[in-house]
C-alpha cells in the first residue's frame, strides 16, 4: 500500500531584504547633520551672516505656518498678525523699555500666542474659506492697529532697535553672536515642531487633516486640537518675528501687512506642504532670490518669484521637497514588489 508523503517541517523561506525604511531614515538624519554643520560652518565659508539669519527667521515662520497648513490642514490668511506684532513688541522693550533681548523675545512670542489664542477661538467654528477668511479679517484689524498706535511708529515703523545683551551677558551686537543664537533657537524650534507632530496629538492633528468627521466620531474634541494648533503655530510664528527683528534692527508695517501672509504661503506651498525641510527649502529659495534680485530689477523681484513660483507648481504639485519624497516612496514600493 502506498504512502502519504508527510510534510515537510519547515517551509522555504525567501532570503531577507534590506529594509528600505530603515536606510531613509539614516539618509534623511545624515542629510539633516550635514545642513547643521553647513548652518555652523556658513560665516567660516564666507557667507554673510545677516543674509543667513534673515533666511533662518523666515524658514521658523514658515516651519510654524506648515505645522496648521501640513498637519493640521488649516489655512490661514493672517499669520503676518502674529509674525509682525510679535516683531513690535519685542522691538519696543528693547528700545523703549531696555528690557535684556530673550525677556523681549518671549514677551514677543507670548503675545503672538495670545492673539492667536483670540484668533483661533473665533476662527476655527469656521471650516475651509470661512476660516481663511476670517483670519485674514482680524489680521488686517491688527495691522490698523499697529497702524495707530503710537508706540509703532506709525508708517515709519521701529528704526534703530538694539541687540542687546543675552542675559545681560553675551553681547549679542557682533554678527557671530547673533548669528549662532538664531541658529540655536532655529534647531530647537525645528525639532520641537517635529517632535510635536510626531507625538500622539500630532497623530490626531493628522486625522483632522484627513477625515474629521472619522475623528469626531472616535470621541476626540476636534476643537480644542485645532485650537491648540493654531496658538502652536501662531507662537512660532512670533518667534520667528521677535528674532526678524533684533537680526534686522527694525520693524515696520511689511511685517504685519497681509502680502506677508501671502510670502510665507508661497515659501511652504514652493517647498512642500506636509513636509518638515519643504517650508525651509521654500523660504530659502524666495530669501535668496529677494536677496539676489531687489537691487537689479526692483519691484520686479515679485513678478520674478510668482512667475518662478507658477512653474513650480506645475512641475512639482506636491513643492520640490514633497515631489522628492513621494519619488522616493515609489522607488521604495518598486523594490518591496520587485523583492515578493
Amino acid at each position: 500500500m502506498s504512502q502519504v508523503a508527510s510534510p515537510p517541517d519547515t517551509l522555504p523561506v525567501s532570503p531577507a531584504r534590506p529594509s528600505t525604511g530603515g536606510a531613509a531614515k539614516t539618509v534623511t538624519r545624515v542629510t539633516y547633520a550635514a545642513i547643521l554643520v553647513l548652518l555652523l560652518a556658513a560665516p567660516l565659508l564666507g557667507l554673510y551672516p545677516v543674509f543667513v539669519m534673515k533666511l533662518l527667521c523666515f524658514a521658523l515662520f514658515a516651519c510654524a505656518f506648515n505645522l496648521l497648513l501640513g498637519f493640521t490642514g488649516l489655512l490661514s490668511f493672517g499669520h503676518a498678525a502674529f509674525f509682525g506684532s510679535a516683531a513690535y513688541i519685542t522691538g519696543w522693550l528693547v528700545k523703549s523699555q531696555g528690557w535684556t533681548p530673550e525677556l523681549a523675545i518671549a514677551a514677543g512670542t507670548l503675545g503672538a500666542a495670545l492673539i492667536g489664542l483670540v484668533v483661533g477661538a473665533v476662527a476655527i467654528r469656521r471650516q475651509g474659506i470661512y476660516f481663511a477668511m476670517i483670519t485674514l479679517a482680524i489680521a488686517q484689524m491688527v495691522y490698523f492697529v499697529c497702524l495707530q498706535v503710537p508706540f509703532t511708529g506709525g508708517e515709519d515703523g521701529l528704526q534703530g532697535v538694539p541687540r542687546g545683551s543675552l542675559f545681560g551677558i553675551v553681547s549679542l551686537v557682533p554678527d557671530i553672536s547673533m548669528y549662532y543664537f538664531v541658529v540655536a533657537l532655529f534647531v530647537l524650534c525645528f525639532l520641537f515642531i517635529a517632535r510635536i507632530v510626531g507625538s500622539p496629538f500630532g497623530q490626531v492633528l493628522k486625522m483632522i487633516r484627513e477625515n474629521e468627521p472619522r475623528a469626531i466620531s472616535l470621541g476626540y474634541h476636534v476643537d480644542r486640537y485645532k485650537l491648540l494648533a493654531f496658538v502652536l503655530s501662531a507662537g512660532l510664528a512670533g518667534l520667528a518675528g521677535s528674532l526678524k527683528t533684533l537680526v534686522m534692527g527694525f520693524a515696520t508695517l511689511t511685517d504685519v501687512h497681509w502680502s506677508m501672509s501671502g510670502e510665507v504661503i508661497l515659501m511652504t506651498l514652493l517647498g512642500g506642504v506636509g513636509t518638515f525641510f519643504g517650508p525651509v527649502f521654500g523660504a530659502g529659495i524666495v530669501i535668496s532670490l529677494q536677496n539676489l534680485l531687489a537691487d537689479k530689477v526692483g519691484s520686479w523681484v515679485t513678478v520674478i518669484i510668482g512667475v518662478i513660483f507658477v512653474l513650480c507648481v506645475l512641475a512639482f504639485r506636491k513643492g520640490v521637497v514633497g515631489e522628492l519624497q513621494a519619488w522616493r516612496e515609489r522607488r521604495k514600493r518598486a523594490a518591496d514588489t520587485s523583492g515578493t
